[in-house]
């Protein structure tokens, strides 16, 4: 007799992010303290909060195996998404990203990088990929969007779905040599991009020369890290406490309601808070990884390292730039930034994950009597 879905659930992987969500609106309230512009966005978070846990729950219990099915219409309405803010986004911080939809913001890029997880995993089982060449459908596949997302321009999130496409294909791909070869062009192309004059913005090449010699230009572009580093050093042990840390309350920190979050954690938390928020994260990616293991075929499987993957580079850059060992690029920590579009694509992440561990031990008709 089949398990009641309840005691199959994965209630830790639910539960951890929720806990993180509610972490980052108490900080992201802090953060936005004395500045009026941005006095509601704790409020904002909360709604964005209770949609994606509607959506993660949603996705829960949705076989994982639909995305498969919806793999094509999905990477084609992303796609069309993405051509569309190229010509007729809505610019912020000489970035342009977003749809603008009433006092909302919408930013595909996000969701984008589930369906990109969906798309190459469900592409990735088509074949036998026993030949290079079968490799060039998952590569243009990913070449497209990311180029168009490299343009708004994002270089953070272009990173995130190459960690993708990148996971999968270790996962995916028979022959390690060809996994080799992709590497090897990967960092070849790499060298060319950081080398190009043509291929990233001047901000983006002085922060990766910032990251290199924190010193080279500590008032200009080094100014977010130095402070970053301060605000998170000062925290000490146990924290300034919540409301009193001098780098977020005097807004030394730019963006320490969205991509330097951490910073208002290091500062007013602490040490000891900041380990707490790590806590958070490891059961998190940690249950995610179940669902790795869990899954009952090779879409599962892929899907689920693409989506783990998603999450953990989040996390170790994020906060890996917040303090110093990477450089800055400018993607959210996940379920703690401010931001509609990444908390909602994050939950749905989980969602998904949720649903494959579930299923691992689901009977389907006809399965009952050969299993007893």
């Amino acid at each position: 007799m089949e398990r009641p879905w309840y005691t199959r659930f994965s209630w830790p992987l639910a539960i951890a992010p929720i806990l993180i969500t509610i972490f980052g609106i108490v900080f992201i309230r802090s953060a936005t303290l004395h500045e009026p512009y941005a006095a509601d966005e704790w409020r904002k978070q909360l709604v964005y909060g209770v949609v994606g846990i509607g959506m993660m729950v949603g996705a829960a219990f949705l076989d994982y195996r639909v995305w498969r099915r919806w793999a094509l219409p999905l990477y084609a309405v992303t796609l069309a998404l993405l051509v569309f803010i190229t010509f007729k986004g809505h610019a912020a911080l000489g970035a342009a990203r977003w749809i603008q939809i009433g006092p909302f913001q919408f930013q595909p890029s996000e969701p984008a990088k589930v369906v990109l997880a969906i798309a190459i995993a469900a592409l990735l089982c088509r074949g036998s990929f026993r030949k290079i060449q079968e490799l060039l459908l998952p590569l243009a596949a990913v070449a497209v969007p990311a180029i168009l997302i490299l343009k708004q321009p994002d270089l953070g999130t272009t990173l995130v779905i190459g960690a993708i496409l990148t996971a999968e294909l270790y996962f995916g791909l028979p022959n390690l040599v060809d996994f080799g070869l992709y590497l090897g062009g990967v960092a070849t192309a790499a060298a060319y991009v950081l080398t190009s004059e043509h291929m990233l913005k001047p901000f983006q090449r002085a922060r990766l020369l910032v990251f290199l010699d924190p010193k080279l230009d500590p008032q200009g572009v080094g100014y977010n890290l130095n402070q970053s580093k301060i605000a998170v050093g000062s925290g000490e042990w146990f924290g300034k406490g919540l409301f009193h840390g001098t780098q977020t309350q005097l807004n030394f920190v730019p963006e320490n309601s969205r991509d330097f979050i951490f910073t208002a954690v290091g500062e007013e938390a602490g040490f000891v808070g900041a380990v707490v928020l790590l806590a958070l994260y490891a059961v998190t990616i940690g249950f995610a990884m179940r669902a790795v293991f869990a899954a009952k075929d090779r879409f599962g499987v892929l899907l689920a390292v693409g989506l783990v993957t998603m999450l953990a580079f989040h996390i170790v850059v994020n906060i890996g730039m917040t303090i110093g060992i990477m450089p800055i690029t400018g993607i959210p920590l996940p379920f703690m930034s401010y931001g509609g579009s990444a908390l909602m694509t994050d939950y749905i992440a989980i969602g998904i994950l949720l649903n494959i561990v579930l299923q691992k031990d689901k009977l389907v008709f006809g399965d009952a009597a050969r299993r007893a």
